[in-house]
């Protein structure tokens, strides 16, 4: 006989336990299904602990740049690879611990650890268990995708969840991917001591960004020794007694790059293909994505699709949006939709990459008229305090609306400042507005009103 709840959520990512937590108060009986760690990819495998690497990278890139600020330092800088991880493993399980107790203090919600399979549209097996519930919401998220590539199967990889085991530092870590994952961790183990080879299949790395984005950020890599092999058209693995070969029949350099450790970032797959989708009818795409309407309805009536699963966004912040949409929709007679969210996100490289709306290229593509503004790291008066002047400001912007379109900072804070290109978005507000705002001297931020007072037309 199947337990009934009012509600079943499968997954405590991002998106469960705050649509728990509102669910709940709102009177509802409520069963989260959990089958590994409460917290999902950003708390256990993603935001949490690489952004804690990035930290301890910094402070270790900084003491060896001590003399840049007349700050002396005797002795070699050395790096505890047991102590970073250490702590690391500390931030994770304080964060973790705290949700943990949050969830156990909700009345009404029952917490279930194992894995969930649907047998009917609105029946679920956890185990010995089955549970029902006219509202299904499944929040299952992604993991590393393995490519079928040639020798794969032979060697031994890391992925950003194994990777974060490793407590010991590589001798020579080949990152296959240069995106995103790939960049992060190249640079944070380049940083602690490691030589790094980043092989990417593409002419060149994050290929979503733009082009002068792109080239910006292959420079302030290989500026810290980073070897970058671009244009890696056939990439296959094969045992070595170093470790592991990796051919990458680039069109120059040498074929092939030897490696302790090859780190595989080639990109996400979700967590849709045990779930037993086909018994309740949910239909996924090619990928094995959840089909979800605008307001991320599946096909299937009362099933919900949030966070990763969906397609509909990659980051924590858009799997939490997923709830907020969710959570107005259903309790608070609300209309939003995935479609009015305007998407930013960084790349926490050092320094970071903070992005909004669309890249110059894609503006491009629209038909709009277009005008630009851009300024140099090297003209803000807040990087050169902080000796960190690599990079630029990008803002583009529709000539005729005045509306900004999209926009890009790649510098020192360039991840915090952003927000206020991408709140100024959000209110749907022209450039000229934020022209004539006084912000605060020294900032990143206080260059944005000079970046968007100089627009011209697009060539």
């Amino acid at each position: 006989m199947a337990q009934s709840f009012d509600a079943v959520i499968i997954g405590a990512g991002q998106a469960g336990p705050p649509l728990a937590g509102r669910l709940t108060a709102a009177g509802m009986t409520v069963a989260l299904i959990e089958r590994n760690l409460v917290g999902g990819t950003c708390v256990n495998t993603g935001c949490t602990p690489t952004k804690t690497l990035v930290a301890s990278a910094y402070a270790a890139h900084l003491a060896r740049r001590a003399a840049d600020y007349g700050v002396v330092i005797s002795g070699a800088i050395a790096v505890d690879m047991a102590q970073v991880k250490a702590r690391t493993r500390a931030v994770v399980a304080n964060s973790r611990s705290g949700l943990e107790d949050w969830l156990g203090s909700m009345e009404r919600l029952t917490l279930f650890h194992g894995q969930a399979r649907f047998e009917s549209a609105n029946t679920l097996r956890v185990g010995d268990e089955l549970l029902s519930a006219p509202q299904i919401f499944i929040n299952v998220g992604g993991r590393a995708r393995v490519p079928e590539m040639p020798g794969v199967g032979e060697i031994d990889y890391l992925t950003n969840t194994s990777m974060l085991a490793l407590d010991s530092l590589p001798r020579h870590l080949v990152v296959v991917g240069g995106s995103y994952i790939g960049l992060e961790f190249a640079q944070i183990y380049r940083r602690f001591g490691a030589a790094v080879t980043v092989v990417e299949k593409g002419p060149r790395l994050v290929s979503r960004e733009d082009e002068d984005i792109s080239t910006a950020i292959r420079a302030m890599l290989e500026a810290e020794g980073v070897q970058v092999r671009t244009g890696a058209e056939c990439i296959a693995f094969a045992p070595h007694a170093e470790g592991v070969v990796v051919q990458v029949d680039c069109t120059e350099g040498e074929p092939e790059v030897i490696g302790s450790h090859v780190l595989l970032a080639v990109g996400r797959q979700p967590n849709t293909d045990d779930l037993g989708l086909d018994r309740a009818g949910v239909a996924t795409d090619k990928h094995g994505y959840i089909t979800v309407d605008d307001q991320l309805r599946t096909t299937v009536p009362g099933i919900w699709a949030l966070g990763d699963c969906n397609g509909r966004g990659a980051f924590t912040h858009t799997s939490y949006n997923d709830f907020e949409i969710v959570a107005a929709n259903l309790l608070d007679g609300a209309k939003r939709r995935v479609s009015d969210r305007i998407l930013g996100y960084a790349l926490y490289t050092d320094p970071p990459l903070g992005r909004v709306g669309m890249t110059e290229a894609q503006a491009r593509t629209s038909g709009r008229p277009l005008v630009i503004g851009t300024r140099p790291m090297t003209q803000v008066s807040r990087a050169i305090e902080k000796g960190e002047t690599q990079g630029f400001i990008k803002v583009v912007a529709d000539a005729e609306t005045h509306r900004i379109l999209g926009a890009a900072i790649l510098g020192t804070g360039g991840d915090e400042a952003i927000h206020g290109i991408l709140d100024l978005m959000n209110a749907d507000q022209p450039y000229t507005t934020l022209q004539w705002a006084v912000p605060i001297h020294p900032t990143v931020s206080e260059l944005l009103p000079t970046v968007v007072g100089s627009m011209q037309p697009a060539t």
